[in-house]
């Protein structure tokens, strides 16, 4: 039987749904770079209940996310399954995102109990937005190729991301402040909220779901069942999980790496670019050469080899970063952004698998559950997240860490634990579980081969 070509997705809507992860990036990167030092140091809260919240609200997303992967697999609707959640979140997104950092004034448990409550409706609304976000690209094109350039526009503004709070994230702090820091960070959050509503309008509009539903799905229990018993997905998910890891814990560390370990007083080092500020470029534009890398070598080699490649070379430069004198600014520089290039990559290719998993359970089993199955990487992002800023809050607690003080020894080598090491050591497992990964290229042509005939059968 002759099947038509899948139709090649046009540059406008590569653009339009890349454009949507500038939102969620800007997100989670200001909160991995403001939220642990805005509640510690700035708000006094103890670090390890902070770190709690942290992984406690881990626990909600663990029934959210598959739950909101699962409804949205389920929607109908003329703007189609995944598309009208980017229209009727886009408001609530940003609006308790900011409400996270407009902390009245309150006493220290009642500041706690305002951090856990809004951090995790933050969390709520950006599993909304972002496990149907997830799920859009796996019904963006029934192709491997299409949906691996696509995922690389997206990976593209989530460095974009990176780039704008490192560029400026710092300085419109200190401007929005006017000497008032707190502030400061919940008027730059504000503009945030207002960029990602566009991008999420942006994205709704601008993009078209490809893969028709099935008819009728299975269960929802069902559904979860088939999800937690497929290799490839816990393979990906412990890697994904792993890498986010590493770089959420470098990001919530440094402010107090540089402040008390470095020694940095705050001042410009390249125009208006302080050395958190320059840390951060660094890392965000070696994931944009990182995701470009990844692109071009996906169509030649196997993703899991290049996650394994990725992996390596994150936890290289990471202690490469650690090993040199606490000056050596411009050499620090290069290694961070070579740890971005590992980064990047690491990204581009998790999300393009995860889609490609989603294929291959269709294929599989029969079910329809795109977003489910996608719904895994922003909960691994998530957890990623979380893991990575909790690990500051629990080591500097119990290595004597005192706010605004001269550190002991003992803190300033905790501060080196969150910063560096951990981060290291944990990207090892993830690789490791890459050596289970079983879908290969030439796998994934023969479903894709298989799912096209049984999608161009009349119903």
């Amino acid at each position: 039987m002759d099947h038509v070509p899948p139709e090649r997705i046009k540059l406008k809507e590569k653009l339009g749904y890349g454009v949507g992860d500038l939102a969620s990036g800007l997100y989670l990167n200001f909160f991995g770079f403001f939220l642990f030092y805005f509640l510690v140091d700035l708000n006094g809260l103890a670090p390890a209940a902070i770190s709690l919240m942290l992984l406690l609200t881990k626990l909600v997303d663990a029934v959210t996310d598959p739950m909101m992967g699962a409804i949205s697999d389920r929607t109908r609707s003329r703007w189609g399954r995944y598309r009208p959640y980017m229209l009727f979140g886009a408001v609530p997104f940003g609006f308790f995102g900011v409400l996270v950092f407009a902390a009245p004034d309150l006493s220290p448990t009642g500041l706690l109990i305002w951090a856990y409550v809004t951090y995790t409706l933050a969390m709520l609304v950006y599993t909304f937005v972002n496990v149907p976000y997830g799920g859009l690209l796996g019904v963006i094109s029934p192709s491997a190729e299409q949906r691996g350039s696509v995922t690389a526009y997206r990976m593209f503004f989530s460095a974009m991301s990176g780039i704008l709070i490192g560029v400026l994230g710092t300085t419109l702090v200190r401007e929005l402040g006017g000497g008032d820091e707190a502030s400061g960070i919940m008027w730059t959050m504000a503009c945030i909220a207002g960029v990602s509503f566009f991008c999420l309008l942006a994205t709704f509009f601008t993009t078209k779901e490809r893969i028709e539903p099935n008819q009728e799905n299975g269960s929802i229990l069902g559904d979860c069942k088939e999800l937690v018993v497929t290799g490839p997905w816990i393979a990906v998910a412990i890697a994904a999980i792993l890498g986010v890891t590493a770089i959420a814990a470098r990001q919530a560390s440094a402010l107090f790496f540089f402040e008390y370990v470095a020694g940095d007083d705050g001042s410009p080092v390249l125009a208006f670019l302080d050395r958190p500020a320059l840390f951060l470029t660094a890392l965000a534009i070696g994931q944009i050469t990182g995701v470009i890398f990844a692109n071009f070598l996906q169509r030649r080699f196997e993703k899991s080899h290049l996650v394994i490649f990725a992996g390596a070379l994150k936890a290289s430069t990471i202690m490469l970063f650690h090993s040199m004198p606490l000056d050596a600014v411009w050499l620090q520089t290069f290694a961070q952004f070579g740890v971005g290039i590992g980064f990047g990559m690491l990204m581009v290719l998790a999300y393009a698998m995860f889609t490609d998993i989603a294929e291959y359970v269709d294929w599989r089993s029969r079910k329809q559950m795109t977003a489910l199955v996608v719904a895994a990487s922003i909960f691994a992002v998530k957890t990623g997240v979380a893991f990575g800023l909790a690990l500051p809050g629990l080591i500097i607690s119990m290595t004597g860490f005192v706010a605004g003080e001269q550190q002991s020894e003992s803190a300033i080598m905790g501060i080196n634990l969150a910063f560096a090491i951990i981060p290291a050591i944990v990207l090892v497992p993830g690789g490791i579980a890459m050596l289970f990964y079983n879908i290969d290229r030439r796998t994934l042509a023969a479903i894709e081969s298989e799912l096209a005939q049984r999608r161009a059968r009349p119903a």
